[in-house]
Order: C-alpha cells, then structure tokens, then sequence
C-alpha cells in the first residue's frame, strides 16, 4: 500500500535526523515537502503506460524504408541501488515496417523509463522492447550513455567514468551492415544543426 504525503514527509524528517540535524531547524523545516514534491517529479514515470505515446502512427509515409535514428535524448534518471542520479543520453533507431510514430513519442517513452528508479541495462531493454513490441518495427537499437553518480560522487569516486548499454531487436540483431551503419550514425557527431 502506498504511504500518504505526510507518511512520506515523516519519512525525511527521519533521515534528517539520522544524518545529524535537526528536521526544526529554518533552513530545514520545509525540506521534507520539498523532497517528497521532488519525488513525484523524479518518479512521475510509474503513473504512464509508455505504450500510450505509441499508440497512434503514421502511415502515410511515401515508401520510407530506411532507418529512423533520434539521437541525443538526454535524461535523467535515478538508481535503484541508491537513489543517486543516473544521467545521460539515450539513442533510439528503428527500421520501420510500413508505419512511423512522431520523434516526439520516443523521446516521451524515453521518459517513462527514466523516470522510475532504474539500473541502466534494465532501461535499455524496457525502451527497446516498448517500441518493438507496439510499433512491430522490423528491428530496434537503443543505445544508452549515461554517468552514474552512485559511483562518480560515492563509493569508488571515479567521476568521469561513463557506462554504455545497448540493446537490438528483429533484423537489426541479424543484419550486420544495418547494424553497423546505425551505430556509424549514432557515433557521428558533426552535425550542421545546432
């Protein structure tokens, strides 16, 4: 069962307490409603089904048969370790079966994902397997770049360090050249838009 706001709110003051302050103190005293709003921000992910942004498409397309490659969609997300930051860009590529879905609803269905509590390769593959499964594209490539405060900012303390994860689905696992080339785009950054 979920906790009410002011369970919630009770919650932060404990940790305050626990770290060595007061929850009283001015500075503090509307800290735990700040961060329980914070959460419902950061967590807003689990109140959307992903499928939804899917769901209408365009078929209208004039013979498009080619890859559909969104890149750089930045996010930001938290670990489920730790509940530290995990930020970084996702790259999605799809290789249509007569239908289209807008760029925007990727970007959404990126969203979704990122914001619940995540470890990065189970992100990866909720996002691929998303649109595989709605859009029954001829194959999927999500590709994730992220940095990992749980280990940049605590723990090992290693900032600077990057993780990579990527995941393929349909043809796009099998076909070796389309795989390569969508990974070629991806990898190119020169680009006249800006």
């Amino acid at each position: 069962m979920r906790p009410t706001r002011k369970e919630a709110e009770e919650a932060v003051r404990t940790l305050i307490s626990w770290a060595g302050d007061s929850p009283n103190r001015e500075g503090l005293k509307e800290t735990p409603s700040r961060v329980v709003k914070a959460f419902e921000e950061y967590f807003s992910g689990y109140e959307t089904d992903p499928a939804n942004y899917l769901a209408k498409t365009f078929e209208e397309v004039a013979g498009y048969d080619e890859i559909v490659l969104l890149r750089d969609i930045r996010f930001e997300s938290h670990c489920e370790h730790h509940l530290a930051p995990i930020i970084g860009v996702v790259h999605v590529a799809y290789l249509p079966n007569k239908r289209v879905v807008g760029i925007s609803k990727l970007a959404r269905v990126v969203e979704i994902f990122a914001k619940r509590l995540q470890i990065q390769e189970k992100m990866t593959a909720e996002i691929a397997n998303t649109i595989d499964r709605i859009l029954q594209p001829q194959g999927v490539i999500v590709v994730i770049e992220a940095n990992h405060h749980c280990m940049t900012s605590r723990g090992i303390n290693k900032p600077g360090s990057s993780m990579i994860t990527c995941q393929v689905t349909g043809l796009l696992k099998s076909d070796n050249n389309l795989r390569k080339e969508i990974m070629s785009m991806i990898q190119s950054k020169s680009s006249s838009i800006r």
